[in-house]
Parts: C-alpha cells; sequence; structure tokens
C-alpha cells in the first residue's frame, strides 16, 4: 500500500514551493478577481 502512496504521489503531486507560489500569486489578486475556484493537487512531500 505504501508503495502505491508514494507512486501516486510521485505521479500527480505537484512540488511544495510551486503551491506555495500559486497561492501567493492567487492572494495579490485584485479584489474584483474572484480566487474561490483555485484547485490544488496533493503537494509532493519527500518520503
Amino acid at each position: 500500500m505504501a508503495k502505491a502512496i508514494e507512486d501516486f504521489y510521485e505521479t500527480y503531486a505537484i512540488p511544495a514551493d510551486s503551491f506555495a507560489r500559486a497561492v501567493a500569486f492567487a492572494i495579490n489578486q485584485p479584489d474584483d478577481v474572484d480566487i474561490n475556484e483555485i484547485q490544488f493537487r496533493p503537494t509532493r512531500q519527500d518520503f
């Protein structure tokens, strides 16, 4: 089971720093930009 989870994260997860940059970008948008529809994949972590 652990190998399947590791393979999932290796294949589909985005790096944590990419997640942080996307959040910072969204937060810095003008007030009239709707950021409620942003969806993120799991972040990639070192095992």
